[in-house]
């Protein structure tokens, strides 16, 4: 079998249904997560000195729990789910809620804000790795009762 077809192919066996494609780059996201993420927001509140305004404490506990969390990931990619799901979900409320309304403004340019918009506004890029039906079947759905033998 061509390694081609092979990553694109769902896996009953290994991966549930999934394809290995999305194995694959679900790990490599979870890499990044805790590279990107977790490795910069651990350094920030290891260092901080003095007391934390509560609500940024929040911020930089949520951006080193995930990514933290995200090591799981890479062992069982497809458990772990519900973290990218909460991540995508997280940024892409954050750009339409704070970051759309600042562009049509026309004050997202300069402002504190256009840093962390160039970075989330990709979060709808990522959820084309998800395997959104895989997601449903066991995150949305109620799981069906095996029938006794």
């Amino acid at each position: 079998m061509s390694i081609i077809k092979y990553i694109f192919t769902p896996n009953y066996i290994k991966y549930e249904g999934v394809r290995p494609i999305n194995i694959y780059l679900l790990r490599l996201l979870y890499f990044l997560m805790f590279v990107g993420v977790g490795l910069q927001t651990w350094a920030t509140i290891i260092k901080h000195q003095g007391p934390w305004d509560y609500t940024r404490a929040v911020a930089f506990c949520v951006w080193a729990a995930y990514p933290t969390l995200s090591i799981f990931g890479l062992i069982r990619p497809l458990r772990w789910l519900p973290i990218v799901i909460f991540m995508i979900f997280y940024k892409t409320l954050w750009v339409i809620a704070v970051a759309y309304p600042l562009w049509r403004a026309g004050a997202l340019a300069g402002s504190p804000a256009e840093e962390m918009a160039h970075v989330f506004v990709w979060s709808p890029v990522v959820a084309l790795i998800v395997p959104w039906v895989y997601v449903f079947k066991n995150y949305v759905m109620w799981p069906k009762k095996k029938l006794a033998s």
